[in-house]
């Protein structure tokens, strides 16, 4: 299998950096940004400046007439999931594969659900570092895609997917076992965005301030207890990991949430401590903490976008 056309909805720090590593190898002609009309004159007339460089891509809008592409990227946040899922409908035929690099743990069942299992590959994007500012965006780490098979399995498209990304100079790997990391990621999403967004830390007061790490074990020791009932058993050393990634960040550099709560937009909050707060009731598990940091953190989101409406 040769991937050899690529469809990428989301134009933040990911789809961004991606989709211009990608075009470098494949061709501007093969890589195509989906965007509705609004964004798509603003993406021909800016472009995009990332660190420094400003790049432009192909950008089509959803109801545009195209060939199905052999890959889908989904770079977008939660938060517009229900709606790329439906802009993608045209880039997705029968052999196209998708990947989804949403954080948490539920965008690839709801994707499963309208085009298939068979279409959807299992992912997310760990260790990026970035700062987001209109269509400036500056990286000092561009992390690593981790990616796999629902079932695990070394399939010939994970396998040509994992060459092209080696190609593009992307990193990537394919863990034994994809649903255990993605849990993973989205216990470190849980405590650290959540927790950084609250009291407005960078990474540097991440790593620096005892309390916040304590408050982050009362946070992982939910998501564990959950994670279990779902049939993910972590240990210390997967716990020890999720604090040795963000060690090396730089110091002054700040989470995707603590980013969108200073800039007033809608958080993940929801598929953070919120789905913590939902699977716990499902399995009869108390989530006290996560209960509170769900609602605490969504008071904060709404207080941050009223000062920024002027209200």
């Amino acid at each position: 299998m040769r991937i050899q056309k690529i469809s990428i909805i989301g134009a933040g720090a990911v789809g961004a950096l991606y989709a211009y590593r990608l075009q470098k190898v494949l061709g501007t002609e093969n890589v195509r940004l989906i965007a509705d009309a609004q964004r798509k004159i603003r993406y021909e007339r800016d472009g995009f400046i990332l660190n420094g460089e400003t790049v432009r891509f192909t950008v089509v809008t959803p109801d545009t007439e195209v060939e199905p592409a052999d890959l889908v990227i989904l770079a977008t946040k939660n938060l517009q999931l229900e709606e790329a899922i439906a802009a993608i409908a045209k880039h997705v035929g029968r052999h196209t594969a998708i990947l989804s690099l949403l954080n948490g743990i539920e965008s690839e069942q709801r994707l499963a659900k309208t085009y298939g299992v068979e279409h959807v590959l299992w992912g997310f994007v760990t260790g990026l570092n970035s700062v987001h500012e209109e269509n400036r965006i500056t990286f000092t780490q561009e992390g690593i895609i981790i990616f796999g098979e629902n079932d695990n399995s070394r399939t010939e498209r994970a396998e040509a997917l994992a060459e092209l990304l080696v190609l593009a100079h992307i990193n990537c790997r394919i863990p034994e076992d994809i649903h255990h990391e993605m849990w993973w990621k989205f216990m470190l999403n849980t405590g650290y965005n959540t927790l950084s967004a609250v009291c407005r830390a960078n990474y540097g007061d991440c790593n620096a301030i005892p309390a916040f790490r304590e408050c982050i074990t009362m946070v992982f020791n939910e998501v564990v207890q959950v994670a279990a009932a779902e049939g993910v058993v972590f240990t210390q050393e997967d716990i020890d990991r999720i604090h040795a990634t963000l060690a090396p960040l730089t110091p002054d550099g700040k989470t995707s949430m603590l980013q969108d709560i200073e800039a007033g937009r809608p958080t993940e909050n929801n598929w953070f401590c919120g789905t913590v707060s939902r699977l716990g009731e499902q399995h009869g598990i108390q989530t006290p903490i996560c209960d509170f940091l769900a609602k605490l953190t969504q008071a904060s989101e709404q207080v941050r976008i009223r000062r920024h409406q002027g209200l």
